[in-house]
């Protein structure tokens, strides 16, 4: 198993931030919590960049990649616009 090195950007401003973490037996990615301080409100239409607060390396040959929950787009429009963003 290769271990992914993740370093918290703003630790004393993001303290509550959780780890990215797999929230259901069968979930094929980790969920990614936006490192806000104040609700974000977004548009329609409208294209906002919000920040994970994190960091990461990865070993030579893997990719991490960003892509929507699909509750999120489906219901409400929210989705990575380049998805999938590859790290």
């Amino acid at each position: 198993m290769h271990v992914i090195q993740l370093s918290w950007l703003d630790p004393a401003g993001h303290a509550d931030l959780p780890l990215p973490a797999y929230h259901s037996e069968l979930a094929a990615g980790m969920d990614v919590a936006a490192a806000v301080v104040e609700p974000v409100v977004i548009g329609p239409g409208e294209i906002r960049l919000l920040p994970s607060g994190f960091a990461v390396a990865l070993a030579p040959g893997y990719e991490l990649q960003v892509r929507p929950r699909s509750g999120l787009a489906i219901k409400h429009g929210i989705t990575v616009v380049n998805s999938p963003g590859t790290i």
